[in-house]
């Protein structure tokens, strides 16, 4: 049954939503049916991003080192840089224009430029390598490219055919921007007036392996989407509210996962701009310097992969930042092992843990779960996020799986993206023919909406013929004191199909070996989910550029090894 504390969230969405309320709920017909659809949003970004920096004013919008800019000058800058690609550059409605940089204020004020310029912002994995940022150029047939110097660098080596504006980053904003604003334009010069069916971005899809896939999004599929986190938010600050612990503090927020993933483009950057919130950007993730910023700019909300969050948790300097401002600690990209949950709950000065579910080609908008609901449920991703997600668990013909039924999560929103950039067979694959986009995730409903992701549909270890969840493995090695990071596998078997394997790294100091852990093990898990083989990591394992473990390039080499030992 519901909780209390779903009881009074939708309660209070009911007011926010309800008549009279600031977000208005109605329809709009899709897929020969009618999706909730928020009526007063802005039709395109660039009236979204006018009307709130206009609101905002004086007020503090983005920390980068010493250089501190409020929502007038981040405009300002923005405007002039949209004037230099129109004017300038020849950028028209519609051209994709790349970024590829690191975090940084003028990563976010060229981002604004391009919209408002009628450009499409292209985000490239600034991670990514200069055979890899030309690919995604000539797969988004990008005519311009704004970079940092290191990415300039790195396509400088390659061939790939558009003009590349290179911006010290390191520079204050004027003059980071000049390369694009000295070409021409100015105050006078005339910006395209968008609408919701012109195209707003591209972002590619994550992976460790191949070229990703370019996922566009138009204009109110964006906006749809950061308002449906600006109502979860809503509902939020009402809670806090009527219980006395709303802040009089600016919220604020530590950007350290890379702008060009989508949980920090639209939940933290882009919504930033309707609630009025600071970024303090960190152009890279250091644990120490996370837990020294979030004290010294009274920062209130964290977000990251759910590492992040742990390695500050246990930091043995923990003790000499005061967090306290710092009431949540959210996580989205992979699930936390439940015995995080409640060492966050437990550790962090009086900061809740949060879980959100999205995607790239969901405008990041999917599930969540937060505070006791999190703790209760510490495996679920939470309920569908209201108004706009219609949440589906669904079979390979796309029909409807009853309740607590393993199948494909699926999710219908007017904030999906509309497809792959110049791969048609990639986006009728990803969709339903009724709209629902496919996650590829497999998982469950329980009797209360919550959703539990057991596994991505292509790695679930299938063991003479048991099913056998990845996550729920590692969270079992994750209860021992002693695991770091882990990561758990199939390994082919010529009798069952598939084993369980895993790697694992233990603290540093650990005394603890594979024969131990699986003997720890067996007391946790059924005897066929218990890996056949462990290798034990003397380091941190790969990451991704997101920070997520790499477990792409951990399967693959451990799998060839294993197989290797068994022919011997």
């Amino acid at each position: 049954m519901p909780s209390a504390l779903d009881l009074r969230l939708e309660a209070a969405y009911n007011l926010i939503t309800g008549p009279g309320g600031p977000i208005q709920v109605g329809s709009v017909e899709r897929f020969g049916r009618e999706l909730p659809f928020i009526t007063n949003a802005p039709t395109n970004l660039a009236d979204y991003v006018a009307y709130f920096c206009a609101q905002h004013g004086d007020a503090t919008f983005l920390v980068e080192g010493e250089e501190r800019l409020s929502f007038k000058q981040v405009y300002a800058a923005a405007r002039a840089v949209a004037a230099g690609l129109v004017d300038g550059h020849g950028v028209e409605r519609g051209d994709r224009v790349a970024l590829a940089m690191r975090n940084a204020n003028a990563w976010c004020v060229t981002y604004l430029g391009i919209l408002m310029a009628g450009g499409c912002a292209t985000l490239l994995n600034g991670w990514w390598q200069g055979g890899e940022l030309a690919a995604g150029i000539a797969d988004s047939e990008a005519k311009l490219v704004i970079a940092d110097p290191q990415r300039a660098a790195r396509l400088a080596e390659v061939e790939h055919g558009a003009q590349v504006i290179t911006l010290d980053i390191t520079r204050p904003i004027a003059e980071a921007t000049a390369p694009i604003t000295s070409a021409g334009g100015g105050p006078d010069t005339v910006l395209p007036s968008l609408n919701g069916d012109d195209l707003a971005t591209i972002l590619f899809t994550s992976g460790s392996t191949g070229q990703s896939k370019g996922a566009y999004s138009r204009h109110q599929a964006v906006v749809q989407g950061i308002f449906n986190y600006i109502t979860q938010t809503a509902t939020i600050v009402h809670l806090l509210t009527e219980d006395g612990q709303m802040s009089d503090l600016q919220p604020a927020t530590l950007v350290c996962t890379p702008l060009f993933h989508v949980t920090a483009e639209i939940p933290v950057f882009m919504q930033s701009v309707a609630l009025g919130r600071k970024l303090v950007l960190m152009p890279k993730w250091n644990a120490e310097e996370a837990m020294r910023l979030i004290q010294d700019e009274q920062v209130n909300y964290f977000v990251g992969v759910p590492l992040m969050s742990y390695e500050m948790l246990v930091h043995p300097n923990r003790s000499k930042y005061d967090l306290s401002t710092c009431k949540s600690f959210a996580a989205g990209g992979a699930p936390r092992p439940p015995e995080h949950v409640k060492r966050i709950a437990e550790g962090m000065g009086g900061g809740k843990p949060l879980l959100g579910y999205g995607l790239t080609e969901t405008n990041a908008v999917g599930c969540g779960n937060l505070n006791e609901n999190y703790l209760e449920k510490p495996l679920s991703t939470g309920p569908a996020s209201k108004p706009l997600v219609d949440l589906a668990i669904l079979d390979d013909e796309g029909n409807d799986l009853p309740q607590g039924s393993v199948g494909e999560v699926c999710i219908r929103s007017v904030a999906n993206f509309e497809g792959y950039w110049n791969n048609e067979a990639a986006t009728k694959a990803a969709f339903f023919s009724n709209g629902y986009f496919r996650s590829g995730d497999l998982g469950y409903l329980d009797e209360d909406g919550y959703l539990f992701i057991v596994d991505r549909k292509k790695d679930i270890i299938i063991r003479g013929g048991e099913n056998i969840s990845c996550q729920e493995v590692e969270a079992a090695i994750y209860e021992h004191p002693d695991a770091s990071e882990c990561a758990v596998f199939g390994l082919p078997d010529e009798r069952l199909g598939e084993v369980v394997g895993a790697v694992v790294w233990m603290a540093p100091g650990s005394e603890v070996d594979a024969d131990a852990l699986t003997e720890f093990l067996k007391a946790r898990l059924a005897p066929y989910k218990i890996p056949c083989r462990i290798w034990m990591a003397s380091d941190a394992l790969p990451k991704l550029g997101s920070e997520k473990i790499d477990k792409v390039s951990l399967r693959n080499r451990y799998r060839e090894e294993y197989v290797a030992e068994v022919a011997a």
